[in-house]
């Protein structure tokens, strides 16, 4: 009788820790999203966001008291000269990968709630897609991601309903997997995001250029398709 062989994998996970305030991470995103692109075997990855907070001790409601060219001042060290030049730089890496960052818009505030609203949408495997709408609300549009009714107004754009947002942000378990991301981050010595995990084994810190991701999926992949079980079907 003849068989025919099935390949009984289902798909290559590469987990990325970051933090919607990170002006890279939406960066490495972008890049890795166009090695991805180029990548042959683009339909067996799966892309697994996990929660990181640059600076958990951010009120949670900021508002609107310090410009993020100040906050990044106080918090590096820097003059407030010196932090207008960084951003600037930012800006024109940013543009090179598509994306229009506002930071006289931006909004310095807590990302806490909005990782929780994150978690919520990753259970109907929205994660992208929340993640997405984040960065874009914080770094292109000038939203609150302290401010409860910005929230609102952007879980509804993910596609959660009002109950839904609530849970998130009253209920502890999305917090707790919040946190658990945090701790995970902590127990592999991940201290700058983003961080990109490929199968578990290969790691890209940092908004690397677009020849970086793809290389790095080529070769992760190559080893995880040769580790993957077959079955044979009569």
């Amino acid at each position: 009788m003849d068989h025919k062989v099935e390949n009984a994998r289902s798909k290559m996970i590469v987990e990325v820790w970051s933090d919607i305030m990170c002006p890279f991470c939406y960066i490495g995103k972008r890049n890795y999203e166009a090695a991805l692109k180029q990548f042959t075997n683009n339909h067996e990855v799966e892309i697994s966001w996990k929660s990181f907070q640059l600076d958990p001790e951010i009120r949670q409601e900021a508002g609107h008291n310090v410009t993020v060219y100040q906050y990044l001042a106080e918090r590096k060290g820097w003059s407030y000269g010196q932090s207008v030049k960084m951003h600037e730089s930012v800006i024109q890496t940013a543009r090179q990968a598509g994306l229009e960052y506002n930071f006289d818009k931006a909004v310095v505030a807590n990302s806490f709630n909005a990782h929780r609203l994150i978690q919520m949408a990753k259970t109907k495997g929205w994660g992208d897609k929340a993640e997405e709408r984040f960065f874009y609300a914080y770094f292109t549009e000038g939203k609150d991601l302290g401010n409860s009714g910005d929230l609102m107004e952007l879980g509804l754009d993910i596609g959660l309903t009002e109950a839904e947002i609530n849970e998130a942000l009253t209920q502890d378990d999305f917090a707790y997997h919040v946190q658990q991301d945090i701790q995970e981050a902590q127990s592999l010595n991940i201290r700058a995001v983003p961080f990109f995990l490929f199968n578990r084994k290969y790691a890209i810190s940092g908004a690397q250029p677009i020849e970086s991701f793809l290389e790095t999926l080529k070769k992760s992949f190559h080893e995880w398709q040769n580790e993957q079980p077959l079955t044979t079907l009569g």
